[in-house]
């Protein structure tokens, strides 16, 4: 029997397990690796094919737990300053120029890095900064993040074309590697029910930003 404390603390998890099982079928482990991961303030990996659903549960994740959410699509062609932000030139109405640093989608508590093993490694490395420190530099100045700071990556199986392996410096950064498996037919049945229901569900919120920061 769990003692007082314990429960008090498994009380949490259960509920977003509740809420979150309003939207999501299945995934239980990836979905109580999430919840481990964001409440250890830790940063998680995922490997597995688009079409999982993973984007969903991570934004219901957010609105759960009452977090601004962003996500990155990572393509050959993004630039480390898609990721950051960068400084643009402004001029008044007097003609004086100044610099005006204009954040990026890393300014956000939950990032989702989505296929972050499309993109080379310079703009991979653009988040090993944000998720050690929960801070950027760009130029000549350092901008903190918000606070909690969490990165949920997916990847694709290494063997498909046109991926480019994690560095093992930025591996080391995530708390969990966990790859996800295709539904069961049963949960397929159970997805394609809930799909062909007119209402949508709805969840609610069950810890705030300042009770995040306090576990």
């Amino acid at each position: 029997m769990a003692s007082p404390n314990h429960a008090g603390h498994n009380l949490p998890m259960e509920r977003l397990l509740y809420e979150v099982k309003k939207v999501i079928v299945g995934q239980d482990h990836l979905l109580e690796s999430l919840l481990v991961a964001l409440l250890a303030r830790g940063h998680i990996l995922v490997e597995g094919v688009p079409g999982l659903a993973k984007t969903l549960m991570v934004s219901t994740l957010a609105q759960i737990l009452d977090l601004k959410f962003k996500r990155i699509q990572f393509t050959p062609d993004l630039m480390p300053s898609d990721i950051t932000g960068t400084n643009v030139l402004d001029e008044d109405e007097h003609g004086r120029r100044s610099f005006r640093f204009v954040e990026g989608p890393v300014f956000t508590n939950i990032l989702l890095a989505d296929e972050i093993n499309r993109t080379p490694p310079k703009t991979q490395a653009a988040l090993l900064q944000a998720m050690q420190e929960h801070e950027i530099t760009v130029g000549q100045t350092t901008y903190s993040l918000p606070d909690p700071f969490f990165t949920i990556a997916t990847q694709n199986p290494i063997e498909q074309e046109g991926t480019y392996p994690l560095p093992e410096a930025q591996l080391d950064r995530f708390m969990f590697n966990i790859k996800v498996e295709y539904p069961s037919p049963q949960e397929e049945e159970q997805m394609l029910a809930a799909t062909t229901r007119h209402e949508k569900p709805s969840v609610s919120k069950i810890l705030s930003t300042r009770a995040i920061l306090n576990l």
